[in-house]
């Protein structure tokens, strides 16, 4: 089972976090695109590569958290569809296995007594706008070796059109799960159902400890039963970002993995 790490905001640049990756043995940094240096236009490929070769490292890609390829406004719609098919470009020049993304919720009203969220409101649009940018991804995918990777934010408990838009997107072999468990965790264990209901398409596996709704701890420092879920990754035989976000917490996440035989 290989390891890996998010970008992170203390370090600077892609060396500096390739350097991080190989000093703690780890295998492969996953690249945030919500940051400026990370957009598809500013990817250097000879660049990155060269940094990867120098570290020994890989990696994975994490899409914008604001990627909403089922905005009701056609243009911009199409502008987060073109944003991944580029990256999925990039991804095949650099043996890039994952890119993880969100599945966006949406605008919603709030009413005296409720939320309406409008994708639920107006599901047929958001089904028909879903599909056509699965279609586009897996057409550009083709026989390339990469999967998009959906990721759980505690949402799919109450959202059952983000629960019918991931079987959508399952459907087509390019798509596959990323379980976060932290965020299930923080969510009140909301996502696991849905999870589980597709487990078969278990690829990608976000490591954190939470307590209540505290994200993103160091492990050993919340409530969450990592080691169970690191035996789910194992079984699924997933990679793992340990999605701390200092290099303190990295260095503290690690060796709590090496102390249990796990790293």
């Amino acid at each position: 089972m290989q390891f890996g790490m998010p970008t992170l905001i203390e370090l600077k640049s892609t060396e500096s976090c390739a350097a991080v990756c190989r000093e703690l043995g780890l295998a492969f940094v996953e690249l945030n695109m919500n940051l400026p240096e990370y957009q598809a236009e500013n990817l250097d490929v000879a660049r990155l590569r060269e940094i990867a070769n120098k570290y020994g490292i890989y990696y994975t890609i994490h899409l914008d958290e604001n990627l909403n390829p089922c905005d009701f406004n056609n243009k911009v719609a199409a502008a987060y569809t073109q944003t991944v098919l580029q990256t999925i470009e990039v991804a095949k020049q650099l043996s890039v296995p994952v890119l993880n993304m969100h599945l966006h919720p949406g605008v919603w009203f709030t009413l005296p007594d409720k939320k309406v969220f409008l994708f639920d409101e107006y599901e047929q649009e958001y089904i028909r706008k879903l599909t056509d940018f699965r279609d586009a991804c897996a057409a550009a995918v083709g026989d390339a070796d990469i999967k998009i990777c959906v990721e759980n934010c505690g949402d799919y408990g109450d959202k059952p059109y983000l629960r019918k838009g991931l079987a959508l997107l399952l459907e087509s072999p390019a798509f596959a799960l990323t379980f976060d468990v932290g965020h299930n965790a923080a969510a009140d264990y909301v996502d696991e159902p849905t999870i589980m209901e597709h487990i078969e398409n278990l690829y990608h596996i976000h490591i954190h400890d939470a307590n209540g709704r505290n994200n993103h701890l160091k492990l050993g420092d919340g409530d969450v039963d990592i080691a169970k879920y690191l035996d789910l990754a194992k079984e699924h035989e997933c990679r793992a970002v340990l999605e701390v976000k200092t290099v303190d917490g990295l260095q503290h996440s690690v060796e709590w993995l090496k102390e249990r035989g796990c790293l």
